[in-house]
C-alpha cells in the first residue's frame, strides 16, 4: 500500500506538467511528423519551446488554456524544420555580398558580371566572386586570366569557382599576392600554366591559398554581420539549422559569442576546421553539445581527403577519361587523417572527411578502419562527406565501419550532364549511389554543400526522388535506379541529419519532447507530382515554437 502511495505522489506531478495549457497549438493541417508511431497528423501542440503532443485536433485543443494562441493553417503542409547536413554558413554570407557568378553561361558573362558590379569601385580595391563552372560554357576548357585583366586591369580580382575547389585570379591579383612563374605548386595544389610555364590565372585546391592569403581578412564586426545574413537567408528557405562542413577556431569563436548573447535562432553543428592549434585546444576542451539552449554543436573535425570533380581534383583510382594523365589530388597525407582520426576518438569527437573521387572514399575508409582498429568505439558516427564517386567493393563498407555517407543530392543534378565524360561509364554505377548505400542498411543524411548550390532544402529532395533537374530532365531520371523514395528524402534532411549530428533524442521529427522546429509549406511536397516540388513556397519557418521567418505574401 505505502508503495502504490509513493507511485501516486511521484506521478502526480508529471500527469500535472502533461496536461498544462500549451503556448501553441495548430489545427487544421496535414503535418508529416517522421515519426513511424504517428506519421501523419492533423494538429499538434507546443509547450515551452518542444512539442507536447500530436493527434488529432480535438486531444490537441484539450491542451488550451486562457493564454493559448490557437493557428490554423488552412490545411497546409508542415513538416520538421529542414536541416542541412552539409553547407558552410559563412561561406554563404559572404557570397551574398560578392558578384554572384553562378548560372553564367560563358565566360564573357562572368566578365560583364564583374565589370558591372566594379562600377566605382576604386582602383586598387580586391573585387571577388563565386559561382562559374566552365562546365557550363560552351568552351568547357579551364579559362585564363587575359580577358578578366583586360576588362579589369586596375582591380585585384578573385572568382572562386562553384565547388570552392579552384579559383581565377587577373594580373593585379597575382602581382599583389606575389605569384610568377617561377611560383611553386603546393602540395595537394596545381597552377594551371601556359606552355612556357606561366599562371594562367586558374588556381586549384591547395593552390588557392596563395593568392588567397594576399585578400585583405574580414574583420571580426563584418564576419559577424555576413553570418548574421546567412542565417536570415537560411530561414528564409525552411532550414532550422545546418552542419556547418569547417570553419576556423575564429568563426567558432564568434558565432559561441553571438549564440552566448542571443544573436541568433539556429541550430549550429560546427566541424573544425583541419588545423593543428584548433585541434589541440577543442580536444583539450572536450566535446560541446547543446550550448546556449540548444544553439550549438562543437564535437566535429573535418579533414580533406581530396579535391572536386569539376575542376579535375577528386583523387580516382584510375586516370580521368578526359585527362589520361591525371588521377586527381589527394589534398591529406591518408597517415594524417588516420591519426586525427585515432586523437578524435579518444578525446570524444567525431571525424567528417571530405572525400569525392573513388580513390579518395577508398583512403579515408582505410584511414577510419586502422583508426578504429587502435582505438575501437561503438557508435562513433565517422562521416565521410560527399561520397560522389566510390567504387563497387567499398559501397558495403561504409555500413561494415559505421560510417555515415554525408550526400548532397542536388550535385547529382548539377553533375550530371558532364560526369560521364569525366569518370566514363563504367564508374558512373558508383557515383551519386544513395539507393546502392541506403540498400546497405545506413542512412544518407541530404544537403545542398551552399554556397556551392542553392540554399533551398528543396532543391536536393527533388534530385533525390526524381533523379532530374528543375526543367524535369531527363525523362524517368539520371540512373534513375539510384532514387530515394518521398518518405526516405525527408528524413534524409530531418531525422537523418539529426542522427549524424548526435541529435536524435532531441530534433529531426516532431515527436513529444522535441524541439519544435518545423516549417509550414503551401504545398504536399509527399504527394505533388515531381515536376511541381520546386514550386513549393515556404509560408512560415519555427525554430522553438516561435517564427523566423513568415512570407509576407502567399498565393
Amino acid at each position: 500500500m505505502r508503495r502504490f502511495l509513493l507511485a501516486l505522489v511521484v506521478a502526480a506531478p508529471l500527469g500535472a506538467q502533461a496536461n498544462r495549457p500549451a503556448d501553441l497549438i495548430v489545427t487544421n493541417a496535414r503535418i508529416y511528423t517522421v515519426d513511424d508511431s504517428k506519421p501523419v497528423v492533423a494538429a499538434m501542440a507546443i509547450r515551452d519551446g518542444t512539442i507536447a503532443f500530436t493527434g488529432s485536433a480535438r486531444e490537441a485543443m484539450a491542451l488550451r488554456g486562457p493564454s493559448t494562441k490557437v493557428m490554423d493553417v488552412s490545411g497546409r503542409t508542415i513538416i520538421p524544420g529542414t536541416v542541412d547536413a552539409h553547407a558552410h554558413l559563412l561561406g554563404l554570407g559572404q557570397s551574398l555580398k560578392t558578384v554572384a557568378l553562378y548560372g553564367a553561361k560563358s565566360y564573357d558573362e562572368v566578365i560583364a558580371r564583374v565589370v558591372a558590379r566594379a562600377k566605382g569601385v576604386p582602383a586598387g580595391q580586391w573585387i571577388e566572386g563565386r559561382g562559374w563552372d566552365q562546365n557550363q560554357w560552351g568552351d568547357t576548357r579551364f579559362p585564363t586570366h587575359d580577358a578578366l585583366t583586360r576588362a579589369l586591369p586596375n582591380n585585384p580580382v578573385y572568382l572562386t569557382r562553384v565547388d570552392g575547389h579552384a579559383g581565377l585570379a587577373n594580373a593585379a591579383a597575382m602581382k599583389a599576392a606575389n605569384v610568377t612563374a617561377a611560383s611553386k605548386d603546393p602540395s595537394g595544389g596545381k597552377i594551371e600554366r601556359t606552355a612556357s610555364g606561366e599562371p594562367t590565372g586558374v588556381f586549384i585546391d591547395n593552390a588557392k591559398s596563395l593568392l588567397e592569403r594576399a585578400i585583405p581578412p574580414s574583420t571580426r564586426e563584418q564576419t559577424r554581420s555576413d553570418l548574421r545574413a546567412a542565417i536570415a537567408e537560411s530561414h528564409r528557405w525552411g532550414l532550422v539549422g545546418l552542419h556547418d562542413a569547417g570553419e576556423s577556431k575564429t568563426t567558432i569563436d564568434i558565432l559561441e559569442d553571438m549564440a552566448r548573447a542571443g544573436e541568433f535562432n539556429f541550430r549550429l553543428y560546427m566541424m573544425i576546421g583541419d588545423d593543428s592549434a584548433a585541434l589541440a585546444h577543442y580536444f583539450a576542451r572536450g566535446p560541446q553539445s547543446a550550448l546556449y539552449d540548444n544553439r550549438l554543436w562543437i564535437r566535429t573535425i573535418k579533414l580533406y581527403a581530396d579535391g572536386a570533380l569539376g575542376s579535375r581534383g577528386a583523387a580516382l583510382l584510375e586516370p580521368y577519361n578526359d585527362d589520361a594523365k591525371n588521377n586527381g589530388l589527394l589534398l591529406s597525407a591518408p597517415a594524417h587523417i588516420q591519426d586525427v582520426a585515432s586523437r578524435a576518438l579518444k578525446a570524444g569527437f567525431q571525424v567528417a572527411t571530405h572525400a569525392i573521387g573513388d580513390r579518395g572514399n577508398r583512403i579515408v575508409l582505410d584511414a577510419y578502419d586502422a583508426a578504429l582498429k587502435q582505438n575501437p568505439v561503438a557508435d562513433h558516427r565517422f562521416r565521410v562527406e560527399h561520397a560522389q564517386v566510390i567504387n563497387h567493393d567499398d559501397i558495403p563498407r561504409f555500413a561494415q565501419l559505421g560510417v555515415i555517407p554525408s550526400m548532397q543530392a542536388v550535385h547529382q543534378t548539377s553533375d550530371m550532364y558532364w560526369a560521364g565524360t569525366r569518370l566514363g561509364q563504367g564508374r558512373l554505377l558508383g557515383a551519386y549511389a544513395w539507393r546502392s548505400l541506403l540498400n546497405t542498411g545506413i542512412v544518407v543524411p541530404n544537403g545542398s554543400d551552399f554556397p556551392v548550390e542553392a540554399v533551398n532544402p528543396l532543391l536536393s529532395f527533388h534530385s533525390a526522388v526524381s533523379r532530374q533537374d528543375a526543367e524535369n530532365w531527363p525523362a524517368g531520371g539520371w540512373l534513375a535506379e539510384q532514387k530515394m523514395t518521398r518518405e526516405e528524402a525527408l528524413k534524409s534532411m530531418t531525422i537523418w541529419p539529426a542522427y549524424a549530428g548526435f541529435q536524435e533524442a532531441t530534433m529531426g521529427s516532431l515527436s513529444p519532447g522535441k524541439l519544435a522546429d518545423f516549417v509550414i509549406l503551401d504545398r504536399d511536397i509527399m504527394t505533388v507530382a515531381d515536376r511541381d516540388i520546386l514550386g513549393t513556397l515556404v509560408v512560415a519557418t519555427y525554430i522553438g515554437g516561435k517564427p523566423v521567418y513568415e512570407r509576407t505574401q502567399v498565393p
